[in-house]
């Protein structure tokens, strides 16, 4: 599989990793480290998570409240949004539906 993320989706991974880094130095590069770490899990299992709306397969991180929403598209996997999961679900859906 081809990883593709999409510029959309590395504005969303560059907003969480200031909001942790605020909390506490260091915290931004963990989160990083750990949502990257999860994208790449996509070479071996993109596909397989839920459809969450629409054509977005959901994958939920195992460190934070993030899920990375992303379509599979023959041997290409789009991550579109990386978004915190403690949003208002209309608010999500708004966002999906901008990308």
């Amino acid at each position: 599989m081809i990883l593709r993320l999409l510029d959309q989706a590395e504005n969303d991974l560059v907003e969480g990793f200031r909001f942790y880094e605020a909390q506490q130095p260091g915290l931004g590069a963990y989160f990083l480290d750990n949502l990257y770490g999860d994208i790449e899990s996509l070479h071996l299992y993109a596909g397989i998570h839920r459809k969450v709306w629409k054509r977005y397969h959901r994958l939920l991180s195992a460190r934070f409240p993030f899920a990375v929403f992303y379509t599979v598209a023959g041997n290409e996997v789009f991550v579109h949004a990386i978004i915190d999961c403690r949003r208002n679900p209309a608010w999500v859906r708004n966002q999906l539906r901008c990308r």
